[in-house]
């Protein structure tokens, strides 16, 4: 655990090349926290932040999957520490819900060493004590929830490290052992919003639909006016609010 650290994804960086296996990088505390697209991640002290750096050996389509794997190992972490499952979902492509709520998003890089092959850094952010403000997120997004606020449960970062690094290994071991189709399974039966009209905004279009699944390459699929569309990447944002700024 370390004390500080410009940030996780980016001391992964630093290490990627020097370690002989999967390691967790985790820190109590953040200077340059970032989330998906550059944009900043708010980190008040006893918050989680973490980054698991990993040497896959697979072709990136594959490896961009473990954001579903992640997913769903925070999903199980959030289980054990409050024994409950109540307000808890997941929204594409990569954070977690809970009564409503953004409490932790995800960032994946792939990372290109000095030497050797490349390795992947799944950076993990997670509102145990606080949430960030409301002036602190983009407009639109997920009103920001912290898991001591929504179910005064109070879980200490160490504590829930011990908790993530367990049920991310059995999610890991599933998605090695046999392939995607169990993880997507796992995944679209806690998923939020499945079935409602919701939108995506890829930077060059918004795609407003019905969310009707995710197919086996991970892409949400979306049943439009203009027929069934397939989307790699993108914003996510609910009727009546919530978009998605996810990261860590």
């Amino acid at each position: 655990m370390l004390t500080e650290v410009d940030s996780t994804n980016a001391e992964a960086q630093r290490l990627a090349g020097t370690l002989s296996g999967p390691a967790w990088i985790c820190a109590l505390s953040q200077t340059a926290a970032r989330g998906r697209r550059g944009r900043p991640w708010a980190s008040p002290a006893g918050n989680f932040a973490a980054t698991l750096l990993m040497m896959p050996r697979e072709e990136a389509r594959v490896l961009a999957l473990r954001s579903f794997v992640a997913s769903l190992a925070l999903y199980d972490a959030f289980v054990a520490a409050t024994g409950r499952v109540d307000g808890l979902a997941l929204k594409w492509p990569n954070d977690v819900l809970l009564n409503g709520g953004k409490v932790a998003g995800i960032l994946l890089e792939s990372l290109e060493p000095r030497r050797g092959s490349a390795h992947l850094a799944i950076g993990i952010g997670v509102n145990l004590v606080a949430a960030p403000a409301a002036e602190q997120v983009e407009p639109g997004a997920l009103r920001p929830v912290s898991l001591l606020s929504e179910t005064g449960v109070g879980v200490t970062p160490d504590e829930f490290l011990t908790l993530l690094a367990a049920a991310y290994a059995l999610r890991e071991a599933s998605f090695v052992t046999y392939g995607f189709a169990a993880i997507r399974e796992a995944w679209l039966a806690r998923a939020a919003r499945l079935g409602d009209i919701i939108t995506a905004r890829t930077g060059r279009a918004d795609i407003t639909g019905t969310f009707e699944t995710v197919d086996q390459a991970g892409n949400l699929v979306l049943k439009t006016a203009s027929g069934r569309q397939a989307i790699p990447a993108a914003d996510v944002f609910f009727r009546g609010g919530g978009g998605d700024a996810s990261g860590h």
